[in-house]
């Protein structure tokens, strides 16, 4: 990648790698094509683009299919938790907090999506791999948060899922509105307080400029290891939030399952079995 003079100093160029579009080619006596993305620019050998713009190229089929299929699957995505929101909302039966926190849960899966998904889908369609330094960091900060916000949710629902199993008579009493709506408000400020704690490390050191992620997004912990001087803090803070966000929450679910399908399978009525399963089956999917 070359960087033209309209490059400001504070702006980062992020290589996003990608096997089938490789740019790195060296560059050759000739007239050169710019491509201006954002604040950046990339010089390319002579065809380059006109190569790749040509829809009968075998070179190009699998980018063509790759886009076909993430895009699919990203429509799949983003329907299928719009019309979970409004089938839970509409119907007065699903006003518990099983499917309260569900609801929330699929906002949550559409925005995790939705921070990756276009903008990799808009960079096999131009055959970019450039992303500004504003957009690097705005695309982690999305990313760490809205995951950060389904791990929690999974193991508040896990935690829902107990006290339904081991205390169904206090259930209603336990898990109630307020609790819901507390549970939810401390996993947003939480998970946003751990996507701004990453932004403001890879912040403090100086701008990287030019640099090549090997990932088609803005990868936290790759940020983190080209920004941080100090390998020992960045590892420190790496197992930090790996156990806070990721070990923590896993651990909270598993051992609220460890408890639960044994209490189900004892359960003498087959309809009393299929009737737990089918109410917490939402939740397990979400898990696996």
């Amino acid at each position: 990648m070359v960087t033209g003079k309209c490059t400001p100093p504070a702006i980062l160029g992020v290589m996003l790698s990608s096997p089938n579009l490789d740019v790195s080619n060296e560059i050759t006596e000739g007239v050169y094509t710019p491509c201006d993305i954002g604040s950046n620019m990339i010089l390319s050998p002579p065809g380059y683009w006109e190569r790749y713009h040509s829809a009968e190229d075998p070179e190009l089929q699998p980018v063509l299919a790759l886009l076909s299929l993430s895009l699919s699957m990203y429509l799949v995505t983003v329907l299928r938790n719009l019309l979970s929101i409004p089938a839970v909302s509409s119907d007065s039966h699903l006003h518990t907090p099983t499917y309260f926190f569900l609801s929330i849960l699929c906002w949550a899966d559409i925005g995790f999506t939705s921070a990756t998904v276009p903008k990799m889908i808009v960079d096999m369609q131009w055959y970019s791999r450039v992303i500004s330094h504003a957009g690097c960091l705005t695309q982690k900060s999305f990313l760490v948060l809205f995951a950060c916000i389904e791990g929690m949710l999974l193991t508040v629902m896990a935690y829902d899922c107990f006290v339904g199993i081991y205390r169904p008579l206090h259930y209603p009493v336990i898990v109630n509105p307020h609790l819901c709506v507390f549970f939810v408000l401390v996993s947003f400020f939480l998970s946003l307080l751990d996507s701004q704690l990453h932004s403001w490390i890879v912040l403090q050191f100086t701008i990287i400029k030019n640099v090549e992620i090997s990932n088609f997004v803005c990868d936290p912990s790759q940020l983190l290891k080209l920004a941080s001087y100090d390998s020992v803090i960045n590892s420190i803070f790496i197992y930090f939030d790996s156990t806070m966000f990721g070990f923590l929450p896993i651990s909270g679910i598993l051992s609220s399952y460890y408890k639960i399908v044994p209490s189900i399978l004892r359960m003498s009525s087959s309809d009393g079995k299929y009737k737990t399963f089918s109410t917490y089956g939402s939740h397990l999917a979400f898990v696996c």
